[in-house]
C-alpha cells in the first residue's frame, strides 16, 4: 500500500472521527452503534492509505524528492 493520505487530511480525518464519536454520545439506545463509523477515518488517519482514494486518483501525500 502506498501511502496516500497527508499529514494535514490525517488531522481532518482524526477531527471528524472525534466528531462522530461525540455525536454517538448524545444518541440513544441501539443508534449509539453509528459510533463505530469512526472507526473508519481512525484507520485511514493511522494507515495514511484511503482506499477510496486509491479509486478516484486522489493523492494528499506531497511528493517526496
Amino acid at each position: 500500500m502506498k501511502k496516500n493520505v497527508g499529514s494535514i487530511d490525517a488531522i481532518v480525518r482524526i477531527v471528524i472521527g472525534l466528531a462522530i464519536i461525540g455525536f454517538a454520545f448524545t444518541l440513544e439506545g441501539s443508534m449509539r452503534w453509528i459510533g463505530l463509523a469512526a472507526l473508519v477515518p481512525f484507520a485511514t488517519a493511522a494507515v495514511g492509505f484511503c482506499p477510496l482514494y486509491t479509486l478516484l486518483g486522489i493523492n494528499t501525500c506531497p511528493l517526496k524528492q
